[in-house]
């Protein structure tokens, strides 16, 4: 009476539930294709060039810190650089702080 009578749905194909499944992936998969190119792929470039600048460091080179130091290298290490600032001034800095090379005479 106050129960309306249910009706069986018939159950769809097998091939069709699979191609359903594969199409509701699919924005989902391109978002994530998207990301890497715009993303993901750009900074790893970024990343390798840098450890490449930083592996050819030698002395005398003239560089830009990330603290906005200019100076001259003097000493290489491992991990850290001697860099001087002005002369007889020098500091030591990590070599991952090293943003840039500056062209030769750029310090005066």
């Amino acid at each position: 009476m106050l129960i309306p009578s249910a009706f069986a749905q018939a159950a769809p194909a097998a091939g069709g539930d699979m191609t359903s499944s594969f199409t509701s992936l699919l924005p989902l998969v391109l978002m994530f294709v998207v990301l890497y190119f715009v993303m993901i792929r750009p900074q790893m470039k970024r990343q390798k060039e840098h450890r490449a600048m930083i592996e050819a460091l030698a002395k005398g080179d003239e560089v830009a810190t990330a603290g906005g130091v200019l100076g001259k290298v003097t000493k290489l290490g491992d991990t850290y650089l001697g860099i001087e600032i002005a002369s007889g001034v020098e500091v030591q800095v990590q070599r991952s702080a090293v943003v840039q090379v500056l062209p030769k005479g750029t310090i005066k």
